[in-house]
């Protein structure tokens, strides 16, 4: 990041997929979900990988449900949680994973609606994940990293509005563009 350059090849997923969520400690980077080889083929895998090996990335485990469109709605240097997603219909799940360890993800509670249309990126500090709206709605939810349980509701966005662009520091986060 430091330097300006050229992308350069990071290695496979262990399958091929897209629209999935990412997320990670300081040392490992961590994907889960995501549509398969179609649009209604829902992956439940999540792969990892050290920031500092070459190669490809390897098996971590599988969410609670597979499911498209995923959300990592929260993320600190031990835990990572995926939230909402695409599994024919909306989405309501929220699971968590320990970043250091493998295995498969466990439940951490459920969203006040199920959604696939949440933002892109993470708000996030070490003690609360934030998610910015969904299809039909200007909600912001939160949930406490630390603890397992529904998310609950921390305010509106300023219109309603899905897919936004998110990102935070470590205290504030913002949200931009958008569909409404």
């Amino acid at each position: 990041i430091s330097n300006t350059a050229n992308a350069t090849d990071y290695g496979d997923l262990t399958l091929a997929r897209s629209n999935f969520a990412g997320g990670g400690s300081d040392t490992r980077a961590v994907f889960a979900g995501g549509y398969g080889n179609s649009f209604s083929t829902y992956s439940d895998v999540i792969d990892y990988k050290a920031f500092s090996s070459s190669g490809n990335l390897s098996d971590f485990g599988n969410l609670s449900v597979g499911r498209a469109e995923v959300h990592t709605i929260g993320n600190s240097n031990t835990r990572l949680i995926f939230a909402a997603g695409f599994t024919g219909s909306d989405s309501d799940v929220i699971d968590y994973i320990t970043i250091a360890s493998t295995g498969n993800a466990t439940d951490f509670g459920n969203l006040s609606a199920a959604t696939y249309r949440t933002g892109n990126g993470v708000v996030s500090s070490e003690t609360r994940g934030v998610t910015m709206g969904r299809g039909g709605a200007n909600e912001i939810q939160f949930i406490t990293i630390a603890s397992v349980g529904n998310s609950r509701d921390f305010g509106d966005l300023s219109v309603n509005r899905y897919q936004v662009g998110q990102l935070s520091s470590s205290t504030r986060g913002i949200a931009g563009g958008g569909y409404t």
